[in-house]
């Protein structure tokens, strides 16, 4: 079991968190967490976002830039 410090709402303070049992093959990395004091679980997750496409962004209708000779 790993267990980490987090604030619980239902002990309205920072209490030591431990991860059950997972049965998910998570082991120590198990995103279930349950609170010591109280026995109140939570869920930790991580979400990934893709980066957003800019090249369809761009004006088609630029004009060259003249130098000068």
């Amino acid at each position: 079991m790993s267990d980490r410090e987090l604030y619980c709402d239902g002990c309205e303070g920072v209490v030591l968190f431990e991860a059950p049992p997972c049965v998910d093959g998570h082991d120590a990395d198990c995103p279930e967490l349950v609170c010591t004091g109280c026995g109140a679980a939570v869920l930790i997750a991580t979400f990934a976002f893709p980066a957003p496409r800019l090249h369809h962004r761009r004006r088609a209708t630029r004009t060259p830039h003249r130098q000068a000779a």
